[in-house]
């Protein structure tokens, strides 16, 4: 039985590490802008931010076909349209942008979320007191898909004929890895028997029970959830922000090698989701979620003033709290309304990480147009004031969960 639970979690981790894609959009941003968006830096980052709302989509469907059917098939049937929607994106011209939006945006990112919430659903039934760490785990597979990814991508752009140019065929070669990748890890993801998890939902560090598992409907009753996904929103700025623009910052600001912006976001993003998932275990979700905020809302203002090497070093610390965020709202999702409608609670309280993504990558392409127009980075810095106002909101939002959870 142990083993089964282990080979489904090795599982999930593989297939988030595909998924993990995601993480690596500015690497294509500044070649989409110029070839399919003439320059619309808004525009190009729409793609990213479609993603990440049709994953939340993906994922409140797939929660409710899981309930009926199980884990396995609808993994593999994620895999199949992610892999369809960002293959199709490959052939997307100039003529007709908003294809790129519907094809990697919403394909891609319904996909993707049949894969995404209901794997950690799976996986945290198995280890019930250990939420935190097998959620860190499999998501630290999203993240470090970013760190793998990367110079895949970089190195792909280049064969196929550089920046402008080798962009789209690059889509084809990553369809076909998720392709793969999912189809062979789906059927090593096995559902826990009946009876397996128990109601015990918090390890002893939260100290806290759920009475018992709510449903989608009983959990929309209860203003927790609102307090939760509105969080969501406000904590996940900060690193879309970083994440979607870090090359394009780098580029801007004269560094010599950008892609290191990319791969220490995704390296440290990713290291972050294991290493939150962990001191959560013990020191509390919601203790946890409020350090993070913190953190976040000072990392964002010293981003937007940073030159050199420090450019570099605070994108990471971005990305190494972002992670935390990750791995911490869905255990979060789980103490307060049980583990057995998981993926489909997860699924709404996604909609809060969706919607950070479109806010984010809008206000942050709206100021880079500007600061582009006038070739002064420095005026992209309201966007990152603006990340650093919701993170304090978050803090408060935060406090008052806590008071209610006592």
């Amino acid at each position: 039985m142990k083993n089964q639970g282990f080979s489904t979690v090795v599982a999930a981790v593989a297939i988030q590490l595909t998924l993990g894609v995601i993480y690596i959009w500015s690497v294509f941003q500044n070649g989409i802008k110029d070839t399919i968006f003439g320059g619309d830096n808004a525009a190009a980052a729409l793609t990213f931010s479609l993603v990440v709302a049709l994953m939340c989509v993906g994922s409140i469907v797939s929660g409710k076909l899981v309930e009926r059917f199980s884990t396995r098939p609808i993994v593999f049937i994620g895999g199949l349209i992610m892999s369809l929607g960002i293959f199709s994106a490959a052939f997307v011209t100039a003529e007709n942008p908003w294809l790129l939006w519907l094809t990697y945006g919403v394909l891609g990112g319904f996909g993707m979320g049949f894969a995404y919430s209901t794997t950690i659903a799976c996986a945290q039934k198995w280890y019930p007191h250990k939420k935190g760490l097998v959620s860190g785990f499999i998501v630290f597979g999203l993240g470090f898909g970013g760190v793998v990814f990367t110079p895949v991508a970089e190195w792909a752009i280049v064969q196929f004929g550089g920046q402008g140019a080798g962009e789209q065929p690059t889509f084809i070669l990553l369809a076909g890895i998720i392709l793969v990748v999912c189809s062979i890890g789906s059927f090593f993801i096995k559902d826990a028997p009946d009876g397996y998890m128990t109601s015990s939902v918090a390890s002893s560090a939260t100290a806290q029970k759920v009475v018992k598992n709510l449903t989608t409907m009983e959990m929309f009753k209860t203003p927790q959830f609102y307090l939760l996904t509105i969080c969501f929103v406000f904590a996940c700025l900060a690193g879309f922000m970083t994440s979607g623009f870090a090359r394009p910052i780098a580029v801007a600001r004269d560094l010599t090698n950008p892609a290191i912006a990319v791969l220490a976001f995704t390296l440290f993003n990713s290291a972050g989701r294991l290493f939150w998932g962990m001191v959560s275990d013990k020191l509390g979700r919601i203790n946890t979620l409020i350090l993070l905020l913190s953190f976040t809302a000072i990392l964002i203002i010293l981003l937007a003033y940073a030159v050199g090497f420090w450019v570099y070093v605070l994108i990471a610390v971005v990305g190494f709290s972002f992670g935390g965020f990750l791995s911490n709202f869905p255990s979060l999702t789980a103490d307060l309304f049980g583990s057995k409608y998981m993926a489909g609670n997860y699924g709404f309280v996604l909609l809060g990480f969706g919607s950070s993504a479109l806010i984010a990558t809008q206000i942050a392409g709206y100021y880079k147009d500007i600061a582009d127009k006038y070739g002064d980075i420095s005026l992209m810095t309201p966007a990152f004031y603006i990340a650093s106002a919701c993170a304090v909101a978050g803090i408060v939002i935060m406090l008052i969960l806590k008071k209610m959870s006592k």
